[in-house]
């Protein structure tokens, strides 16, 4: 689990530099669209991050589910 954690981790920092860079880049050459990736941007910047944890911590519920532990509700 930790292994898995720490490349999604990783991927989600390339997506979100990616995002930034781009935002960067349409804002450089005065791109009519680049309010819109701004706004995905900061979007992504909240939402991923927060998927990231829902996944990790749905998973550990439903592994303690499955084994019978103490967490599983």
């Amino acid at each position: 689990m930790q292994k898995l954690k720490r490349i999604l981790a990783i991927l989600l920092v390339v997506l979100l530099v990616g995002l930034y860079l781009s935002t960067l880049v349409f804002a450089i050459i005065g791109s009519d669209r680049t309010l819109d990736w701004l706004m995905a941007s900061v979007c992504a910047t909240i939402a991923l991050p927060v998927l990231l944890w829902t996944y990790s911590f749905l998973y550990k519920k439903i592994q303690n589910a499955k084994k019978g532990g103490e967490d599983a509700e």
